[in-house]
């Protein structure tokens, strides 16, 4: 193998490695500075020196504990300079002391072993911080992905088709709120963990939706997104085993994730649950999915929007056809759904699951009821739930404008065309 091609290799590896160990580096450090942007800037110190090294010396054996290593280490040199600085050397350094304890100083497989049970606790209080509700949701998404995802600023605008410099300029605002701020790096108190698992699971779903049904561009899909939801919520659910809602989410996201390949047409059209061919909907996630929604269900008490949301797709994925779908149970868990979370958004989808039980009729009352909600003035799908319900009545006239009203809503290319082709199709 020639010089480059060996070169490229190594940082082939060290992209991979970056993207599975950061988060962890970084927690790790946070744990010792108590601050995210400054854990951030040491653990890209130990990215670089791990380019410089491993391209002469080669991957080590275990290349997440050299880099856990190397930042901590410089993680420390910083804490000793500001000790001397602040002339507390001897106080700091008994501290210190006292942390290096913890710390094996080789590079060696022992380091992950004399950590392991913390290494949980400090991801955990990272993804804490980096959704704190202090931020704005967008911050949040951004400073989650680059943190915890392992995401490049690139990488991130690109999935949510905005500017870098905008990306870049959400991430850095968000650690300088969280330092204005002091957020502490730690997790919630129980009192309060409730309310900041909420925003932590809220961030998750919105890096999912995104990639499951894009707001605008000129794809419906982005595949990638959903993939690092998972790994979030995945990440999560073994961090917070018994946080219902987590295994919910889990499994909403599993089962959804298993209907991909079937969302779209080979030109990238999107095709309607309905008519989706079930043969190609991933069994793998399914049976994960199931799996997750069991683990929820297992933890007793009454059942939150993530775990209803989860049984919903449940129901879908369980139905050999769409006929032979449990309508009427999927009116009873929107209606406990509606309980539980109210919203616009759960009456639409509701709307849809009463017609497929119930007939158009009685679907088309509950949706021109929904007209005066100011939340979906904007809502593409309510124009286009109207004009489906509608065209199965046979006022096909009717139908079309609604869906050319839906078409001039939505931003996304791919959904656009769909209406307007369905708009087509009423003559």
């Amino acid at each position: 193998m020639s010089s480059d091609a060996a070169n490229q290799a190594t940082h082939r590896a060290i992209e991979a490695v970056w993207r599975i160990e950061s988060a962890k580096v970084i927690a790790g450090v946070a744990w010792i500075v108590r601050d995210v942007a400054l854990a951030e800037e040491f653990a890209q110190d130990a990215l670089v020196a791990a380019l410089e090294r491993w391209s002469e010396a080669g991957v080590p054996d275990n290349p997440g504990a050299w880099l856990m290593t190397t930042a901590k280490n410089r993680a420390f040199d910083r804490l000793r300079q500001e000790a001397l600085h602040a002339r507390k050397h001897e106080e700091l350094g008994r501290e210190l002391d006292a942390l290096e304890k913890h710390v094996v100083p080789d590079f060696v497989d022992s380091l992950d072993a004399a950590r392991e049970d913390d290494i949980g606790d400090d991801l955990l209080r990272l993804v804490f911080t980096a959704c704190h509700p202090v931020l704005s949701i967008d911050a949040r998404v951004a400073l989650t992905l680059r943190l915890i995802g392992g995401l490049t600023t690139d990488e991130i605008a690109r999935a949510f088709l905005v500017a870098e410099p905008t990306i870049a300029q959400r991430i850095v605002r968000a650690k300088r709120t969280l330092s204005a701020a002091r957020v502490p790096f730690e997790v919630p108190k129980a009192d309060a963990r409730a309310a900041r698992l909420s925003s932590v699971l809220e961030v998750i779903y919105l890096i999912f939706n995104e990639g499951y049904s894009a707001t605008a561009g000129d794809d419906l899909l982005r595949p990638a997104l959903c993939e690092d939801a998972l790994r979030l919520g995945r990440i999560l659910a073994e961090l917070a085993p018994e946080e219902s809602e987590v295994h919910g989410l889990v499994a909403l996201m599993e089962i959804q994730a298993s209907r991909m390949r079937a969302r779209v047409d080979g030109q990238g059209r999107p095709i309607l649950l309905p008519d989706q061919d079930r043969s190609r909907w991933d069994p793998l996630l399914i049976r994960r999915g199931l799996a997750a929604l069991r683990r929820s269900e297992a933890l007793g008490g009454a059942r939150g929007a993530y775990a209803l949301q989860g049984a919903l797709a449940a129901c879908h994925a369980r139905a050999p056809s769409a006929e032979a779908t449990d309508w009427p149970m999927i009116v009873a868990l929107y209606d406990a759904l509606a309980q539980v979370a109210p919203s616009p958004v759960v009456e639409l989808n509701r709307a849809v699951a009463v017609g497929m039980a119930f007939g158009p009729q009685a679907a088309l009352d509950i949706v021109d009821a929904l007209g005066a909600e100011a939340k979906l003035t904007s809502y593409h799908w309510l124009p286009s739930v109207r004009a489906d319900l509608l065209a199965k009545l046979g006022r096909r006239e009717e139908a079309r404008e609604e869906f050319e009203r839906a078409a001039g809503m939505t931003r996304n290319s791919r959904e656009r065309d769909f209406l307007l082709g369905r708009a087509r199709e009423m003559g």
